[in-house]
This record gives C-alpha cells, structure tokens and sequence, in this order.
C-alpha cells in the first residue's frame, strides 16, 4: 500500500513514520512518497526517517520528489500536511495581527482567516489532481485550518477527505484518566468545528461520568483544561471546551500575553525549525536525536503564554507525546482494512448538526468502516455554542467565498465578522497589512 504525504519535509514526519513502522499487520504501508517543494527539508527528513528504520526489518521504503504529479499517482492515501507560506508566514499573520490589537494564532481568528486565504487555493489544487491522478485515494487533511481546509477540498473530493486533530482525543484522554478510566473504552461526547469543540460527556460502560467530574472541584482543576479555563468557569459550561476556546473565552489575556511575549509562537518555532534543519545536515549528526530533542522542546512550549496567563503551570508529562499520527493510523486501518473503529473527525455534516447545512464540515464522533467515515448523531449544541459555531462557521464561508473568487472586498467580510476581530476598520487594515507581506495573496482584487 502507497502513502503519499505532502508537506513530507516537514517537522512532524517523523511521527508519522513511526507509527507506521510500528504497524506489523496484513495489508500495512510498504511505500512512502514524500512530497515537498523544498529538497533540502526533504533530505533531512529522510536522513531522520532511515535513522528511524535502521533497526527495522522490511521497513516501508521512503522515497522523496519535489514533482507533486508524480508523488499522488498510484497513491492509496494521500497525507496532506502542507505549509503555505512556511513558518515564516506564520510569523508574519501573528505579527499583522497583534499590531491591531487582535489574535493572530494559526488557527483563531485573524490569524486564523491569513493562514485560510493563503491555503485554500493550494488545497484545492490538490484536490483537484487527487481526483484526476488517484481518484480511489483517500485524502487524511492534517493542514491547519483543517476544519476550513478540508471543507474546501471536499467539494472536490467529496467524503473521501478527512480531517484529523489530536486536541480532541488529548482531551478526552485526559478526562478519562483523570476520573481512573481506560481512554480506549470510553465514549467521548464531543461536537464542534475544528479547535472549537466541547466534551458534554463521558461515558464509560454505559454510565456518563463528566457530571462527577464537574462536582468535584479539586478534581477538575487537577488536569490541564481544569487548570487552563478555571474550575468556576467549567462548571458554570457544564461542559469542557476544546483548549483553543481559551482564545475565545480569555481572548483580552491570551492577546495581551503574546504582545509581550519575546517571541510569537510562529516565530519561535521557524528560528528553532531552521536551526534543525540545519543541525540534521551537519557531518556526524545523529538525525533522530536531533529531531528528538527540538519535538520535545516543542511540546513542552505548545500554548505557553495561555498556560502562563492562566498560572496553569508546565504541561504534564503524558501530554508531549504527540497523537495525531495514532489517529491518522487507526482511520487508515480502518478503511484500509475494515477494522472498524470510532474516532473524533472533521467531516461533512449531513444532518449531524440541524443548524448547519449538509456540506459544512464539522468536528465529531464518527463510525469508521471500508466505505469511510460516518458522523454520529449528537445532541444540539447549547445555545451559547451554537451561536458561536455558526458565526465561525459563516466566517470559514466567506474565507471560501473569498479565495473561489479573488474578491478582496469578501475578504474584508470574513476577518470584520469573526467574533475575535472587533471592526471593520481593523478588518480592512488587516487585509492591507496580510496582502502586503504574503505574495501568495495577490490574488485578492
């Protein structure tokens, strides 16, 4: 079985790769492509992956193309975890961003809808040439907004996109261990959008033990959300949101934090990126130790100036390991294979949200099996969040509207609606300052 992974010289490959190799089973990868404009990111994720296989009998052979036509033909899955702009335009939107005042985090508002503009119209490309070069593939989207960026692709490829994100099964599995479960044998209530998602329950043989989790104060401020969000304001949700909602619920703190913070996180991680790309190519290195030691300092980092506003201190230990290459692998087996499993996804709606409309890509439980994933019928959102995912919602549509169409003037309509961008003024000036940094959103007339 073939696994093309564009973006394939990037940082996280790695984990990808061994989970795969981890995979022993009938009908498992044997070959991986992997894609990326840039040669030199691809020879060092490549020195870091057979570094990784060395010790491992019949190990998937990796090979590595800048030619994305001939990475996608014959593929089985395609992994899309692309970067447009690199971490460099990261830098660029949180910078754009904090200069008025507003978040400009990859995934949350401003920054958010920059990341959006610039991306959309490359995934979409791709889509297109999945359905013209490997049209029996499945696409598995890892690229940010991955709510927004697998809604866009879907519309050429239909359901044969998913979108993954590991924050909901962190979260989950941090509930369940709090309250002395087995995450594997828990059932995680959980519904949203991307990075906008609510547990309202957690059930355990048949039994939803959230309720004993919110009525004990001292063990909801125990775990990372509980010491994130304050136990007063979880138990007046009555749910536990998804920990980019600290960006929404403690947007005025979580803005101000990164103002004076020395770096933004897009910065600090291309300065610490560009050094291990560097370091990985040095005569003698040891690529995986290298790459070992910059993924731990990473996830020891991940949401630090919310954690430090909050006084929720470091991240506990068994939250750095990573997970989203575990999902990404259980939803391969399980279409691969018909191994058939439950995962929390980001697919088209149907009918699983009467607020939105069939095509709106949502984040929730589904039924996995050999003909995909299948979202799970879930109780409506509370009004409070309703409100909120639509208005999300409407936004990612105006981001769509505007890239289909190039209309700077639809532009200004995403970033001036979204609930984190407070005028529109500031909303035209963040289109000035996005379109005069980012060449790839010259496009918008």
């Amino acid at each position: 079985m073939k696994l093309t992974i564009l973006g394939g010289g990037g940082f996280r490959v790695p984990l990808v790769y061994g989970a795969l190799l981890a995979d022993r089973a009938e009908g498992r990868v044997t070959e991986v492509v992997l894609h990326d404009l840039d040669d030199g990111r691809l020879s060092a994720v490549a020195r870091v992956l057979a570094e990784q296989a060395a010790d491992v009998p019949d190990a998937p052979a990796v090979t590595a193309t800048t030619d994305l036509d001939e990475a996608l033909r014959g593929a089985d899955f395609v992994f899309s975890a692309i970067r447009v702009g690199g971490l460099a335009g990261r830098a660029d939107d949180e910078r754009v961003a904090l200069a008025e005042g507003v978040l400009g985090q990859e995934t949350v508002g401003a920054g958010g809808i920059a990341y959006g503009l610039r991306t959309v119209p490359v995934a979409v490309d791709i889509a297109r040439r999945v359905a013209r070069l490997a049209p029996d593939a499945w696409v598995i989207n890892f690229t940010n907004p991955a709510g927004l960026v697998t809604e866009a692709m879907s519309r050429h490829l239909g359901d044969r996109v998913i979108g993954i994100c590991d924050s909901p099964v962190g979260l989950g599995r941090r509930i369940a261990r709090v309250l002395g479960a087995n995450p594997k044998e828990a059932w995680i209530d959980y519904v949203g959008l991307n990075h906008l998602g609510w547990v309202r329950g957690l059930h355990i043989a048949g039994r939803d033990e959230l309720p004993r989790l919110l009525a004990d104060p001292d063990l909801l401020g125990s775990f990372e959300e509980g010491k994130l969000f304050g136990v007063d304001w979880l138990q007046s949700l009555g749910a536990i949101p998804n920990e980019y909602l600290h960006y929404y619920y403690f947007n005025r703190e979580a803005v101000r934090a990164y103002q004076q913070a020395e770096k933004t996180r897009g910065a600090f991680l291309r300065d610490q990126q560009a050094h291990f790309y560097e370091a990985v190519t040095e005569p003698g290195a040891k690529a995986l130790d290298v790459w070992d030691r910059t993924r731990a300092e990473r996830e020891a980092t991940y949401m630090a100036e919310n954690r430090e506003t909050a006084g929720a201190g470091e991240r506990d230990a068994d939250d750095l390991s990573g997970g989203y290459e575990k999902v990404a692998l259980a939803l391969m087996r399980a279409i691969a294979r018909d191994e058939r499993t439950t995962l929390i996804l980001n697919v088209r709606n149907r009918d699983t949200l009467s607020v939105l409309d069939g095509d709106a890509v949502i984040e929730v439980p589904c039924l996995v099996d050999a003909n995909g994933a299948h979202p799970v019928a879930v109780k409506p959102l509370p009004d409070h969040a309703t409100g909120l995912v639509c208005a999300v919602k409407a936004v990612e549509r105006e981001v769509l509207a505007a890239a289909e169409s190039g209309s700077r003037t639809t532009a200004v309509k995403a970033f001036a609606l979204h609930p984190l961008v407070d005028s529109v003024n500031v909303a035209r000036r963040l289109v000035e300052g996005y379109t005069s940094v980012h060449p790839g959103l010259g496009y918008l007339k």
